[in-house]
């Protein structure tokens, strides 16, 4: 099948290369001439696991390629999907500005049956206005064009439900595919095209487009609201005298809660779940729907992401001017070098702000994260690296290279034995063992 995607960020490369793995022509569409030139020259510009492989095989093979031209790029396809930003305006509602752009323009360069596909995270009613500015735009471009109709085209809602760090697999072998729509020519042509994705059994399910659209913002609030009330279970845990692991394990072997996304820390990041939940909110506010719950989980994230800040300066005396920490974890997760709204961007700010230094190592986030604050911080070559003359460790990021370290070379290089664990890395007994300071999150604190 012949397709397009118009955008070339996270949603939209991992879509367009997995879309040419299974045998599709691709081609991706970009305004920015410079990022079309070096996708076409091979450099991928995310920190994706397997996305380079994938990419560079559809290249070779002829399936996948790259344009700055539109018309070129939707004259040759059947389906042609949106994958472009949706940042959050002012009042937190998703910007609709790039959609409703090239929508504008697709409507006056269809030339026949075509399916627009929103795969950007939409707000509720968004294929509708797509629908509308493209029938404007081309009655506007054409004047009243014998023939043309919205029978030309269908928008469809296909969200996307895909893990940084996992997005390759998550598309290749996805738990369920949302498609939005009541037309049935672009039901089967959706249907077709996923078929290959869904062999192991896992369904397509078919529903309205503004249902699809919820399902998206609905899926993505759920999981920040059950992160976010692990996080405050946890830290009543430390009120109480009690184990955030030991809870969690006693309510994670309850199948009706299931055992994922209840691991405390310090919050929630990234492109999605910040963004996604305060779209939510305000769609509900517009339509005068107070929605309470989501007011707290943003709420409560938002406090949680510097939740180690206080214990750090009661460790020393609330005076931390001067002292040099060495930091592990840059990135909101592991295995992406994606820093939105990354918790440890915000421990970073506070610290600075009080005095202290710090050195810090990601295995992939830094470059990022030096474009965005410069030398604010060091950044050091090796984990190891960070810890020379620092008076303690402070982890922000549960990336695999962090969960067994040498801890007699750790002691050895730190100035004291003091970590402030945000990601809850280690056994407490282990760390017993080991003879350190050690502050985790919902758990006991250890003073040696």
């Amino acid at each position: 099948m012949n397709i397009a995607v118009v955008g070339t960020g996270y949603v939209g490369l991992v879509t367009g290369t997995c879309l040419a793995e299974t045998g599709n022509n691709v081609i991706c569409v970009d305004i920015n001439q410079a990022k079309v030139k070096s996708l076409k020259d091979g450099r991928v510009p995310i920190y994706e696991p397997h996305l380079d492989t994938l990419f560079h095989r559809n290249i070779k093979a002829g399936r996948l390629s790259f344009t700055i031209n539109l018309k070129e790029a939707v004259d040759r396809a059947k389906v042609i999907f949106l994958a472009l930003p949706t940042p959050p305006g002012e009042d937190g509602s998703a910007d609709l500005s790039y959609i409703l752009a090239v929508a504008k323009e697709l409507g006056k360069i269809i030339n026949e049956y075509k399916i627009i596909v929103d795969k950007s995270t939409v707000p509720v009613g968004t294929a509708e206005k797509v629908k509308q500015v493209m029938l404007e735009s081309r009655q506007r471009a054409k004047g009243k064009e014998e023939g043309f109709s919205e029978t030309w085209f269908d928008v469809v809602s296909n969200p996307e439900f895909l893990r940084e760090g996992f997005a390759v697999d998550d598309f290749l072998k996805p738990d369920r595919v949302i498609v939005g729509t009541r037309s049935e020519t672009a039901k089967k042509i959706m249907e077709e095209l996923y078929l290959p994705y869904v062999r192991s059994g896992n369904p397509i399910l078919f529903m309205d487009e503004k249902s699809a659209e919820l399902t998206k913002y609905a899926a993505n609030a759920f999981l920040a609201t059950k992160i976010t009330f692990m996080n405050e279970i946890a830290n009543l845990c430390e009120k109480l005298g009690a184990d955030v692991d030991m809870v969690r394990t006693g309510i994670g072997s309850d199948e009706r809660i299931g055992k994922r996304f209840l691991f405390p820390g310090i919050g929630y990041g990234g492109s999605c779940f910040p963004k996604d939940v305060q779209a939510l909110a305000q769609s509900a506010s517009q339509c005068d729907y107070d929605f309470k719950l989501l007011d707290a989980v943003m709420a409560v994230n938002e406090k949680q992401k510097s939740i180690l800040v206080p214990k750090i300066k009661a460790y020393y005396n609330h005076d931390i001017k001067g002292l040099n920490f060495a930091l592990w974890g840059l990135s909101f997760k592991p295995d992406t070098d994606d820093i939105r709204e990354a918790p440890a961007l915000y421990m970073i700010e506070e610290l600075i702000e009080s005095g202290a230094k710090i050195t810090a190592f990601d295995p992939e986030a830094m470059k990022n994260v030096k474009n965005q604050i410069g030398n604010k911080i060091s950044y050091a070559n090796d984990q190891y690296e960070a810890l020379k003359n620092a008076d303690a460790l402070i982890i922000a990021t549960e990336w695999s290279v962090f969960r067994t370290p040498d801890f007699e070379k750790v002691a050895s290089l730190l100035k004291a034995k003091v970590i402030f664990d945000g990601r809850n890395l280690y056994g407490l007994a282990q760390i017993k063992n080991a003879g350190f300071d050690y502050f985790s999150i919902g758990r006991e604190s250890i003073r040696q």
